[in-house]
């Protein structure tokens, strides 16, 4: 590929199209603090407080969205998640950043560069040694925490599983001296799994993270109650549920759920409905659960998972070959919320899809649920992974706005593994504004800056401080 000339793009007007733009992002939403309310940064890294100092270690370790740009440029698999030098790594990247154009990766990586090493040019291979130096001169004296804070991160919310004993949080909260609040998640996934062949080597490990045995339905749902409690007076205020199947909610008898639990206890074989039964009842006791403690619960939804075997293989879980699935989810949602709703024990909700075909199933879906407890109660998450970026985050925009309340929205999320991804806040904040500012100048909406302004400062930063009570 020629040479691309290396000229400043991410400017004070990036994607800002018109001076109202401009105007509402810089007065009401640049300047607000971030609440990041899921991700999946390392706590442990954050205690440690160690810099990084490598920017392939920063960024190219655990992003599966560069690994597959890289895959998909023809790179080895040596360079990117294989046996190669972390400057090799690097300069793989940077010989396949000039092919991302008009893919998010061209826009995060340049905002990403600017914004952490107030880098302009663009990465290229006849950029990259010098950034390569410049980016790792910065990283040698920066902690995780430092480029938090840099960010305005108030708090973030990590993904934990239940039997987490959740230390580093501890030891970030008895230090004390953080900017960020670094809050525990509870993603209940390995809880589901009964079909997996893992599943009683989970048992144990939950067992032994609870010291006692598990032999029945009443030991399991008692350890469940005890981890939960755990993780709330460690200040978890949420969970998650992120399973990549085609999910259903059946009807079953609490006999025949602990028939079936012991039954796997004892290694037999389940069935499929047996199967369905058991899921159904851990999301309706999960489901009051939290309701009882007054958690967001979030269940991410949508995606088919580890599809290319080989690969799989090779490089293990998480490789990067994940993918928009067709499960049908209404239904699932509806029997869900309905169960839950008819004893007033549903909790507050996000649902985040990743089939852009269904975002108005979502939408409405959400809305069938809200009420008095307070506003925006049922949420529609933030356009997540394959839908974070400007297309699908305009599209999820202007869905909520069709089909919901866009200023009862609590916004932007990482869902990301990398201290340099929170630019991607910015990037949200900057569509936002540009899109209400284009509603002004289409004449859908009056001029009154203040007021628009008001909705876009609770969509960025309001909303969420409000809703999970930070």
């Amino acid at each position: 590929m020629a040479l691309i000339q290396s000229k400043m793009f991410i400017t004070d007007n990036f994607l800002l199209q018109t001076e109202i733009a401009e105007t509402l992002y810089e007065k009401y939403a640049k300047d607000l603090p971030i609440i990041d309310y899921h991700n999946h940064l390392s706590a442990k890294k954050i205690a440690e407080n160690k810099p990084i100092k490598n920017i392939t270690q920063a960024w190219l370790n655990s992003d599966h969205y560069k690994w597959r740009g890289m895959r998909a440029n023809g790179i080895d698999e040596k360079y990117i998640t294989g046996s190669s030098t972390l400057e090799e790594r690097f300069n793989k990247w940077a010989e396949t950043v000039p092919y991302t154009l008009r893919n998010p990766l061209f826009h995060w990586t340049q905002l990403e560069l600017k914004r952490y090493f107030d880098i302009d040019d663009i990465l290229q291979p006849s950029t990259a040694k010098a950034i390569y130096d410049k980016a790792n001169a910065v990283l040698e004296n920066k902690t995780p925490a430092q480029l938090l804070e840099e960010m305005k991160v108030q708090v973030v919310c990590t993904t934990d599983d239940p039997t987490d004993d959740l230390k580093y949080h501890k030891q970030i909260n008895e230090e004390g001296n953080f900017y960020t609040k670094v809050l525990p998640t509870f993603r209940a996934d390995e809880l589901f799994l009964i079909n997996n062949e893992k599943f009683l080597n989970y048992i144990h490990k939950l067992a032994n993270s609870v010291n006692f045995e598990i032999n029945t339905l009443n030991d399991f749902l008692k350890a469940i109650d005890e981890r939960i409690k755990f993780f709330h007076n460690q200040g978890c205020r949420l969970s998650d549920f992120g399973v990549g199947e085609a999910l259903s909610i059946v009807d079953f008898t609490e006999e025949s759920i602990s028939q079936i639990f012991e039954n796997k206890i004892e290694n037999k074989t389940l069935k499929k409905s047996d199967v369905d039964k058991f899921r159904s009842f851990l999301f309706i006791y999960l489901g009051k659960k939290y309701h009882e403690y007054d958690w967001v619960q979030q269940y991410h939804l949508g995606a088919i998972r580890n599809n290319n075997l080989l690969l799989t293989k090779q490089v293990g879980l998480d490789a990067g070959v994940d993918s928009i699935s067709d499960f049908p989810m209404a239904e699932f949602m509806s029997k869900l919320f309905n169960t839950l709703n008819s004893t007033n024990q549903l909790a507050k909700t996000i649902c985040y899809n990743l089939n852009p075909s269904q975002n108005e199933v979502f939408a409405t879906m959400m809305g069938n649920f809200q009420n008095s407890d307070c506003p925006g109660k049922m949420q529609w998450g933030s356009g997540w992974w394959f839908l974070d970026q400007k297309d699908g985050m305009e599209k999820q925009l202007n869905t909520l706005s069709n089909m919901g309340l866009l200023s009862r929205f609590v916004g932007m999320l990482t869902d990301s593994r990398s201290f340099l991804s929170f630019p991607r806040h910015e990037y949200f904040r900057r569509i936002l504004c540009n899109l209400i500012a284009e509603d002004v100048k289409s004449g859908f909406v009056s001029n009154d800056i203040e007021f628009l302004g008001k909705i876009i400062s609770d969509i960025c930063y309001n909303n969420a401080k409000k809703y999970f009570k930070f």
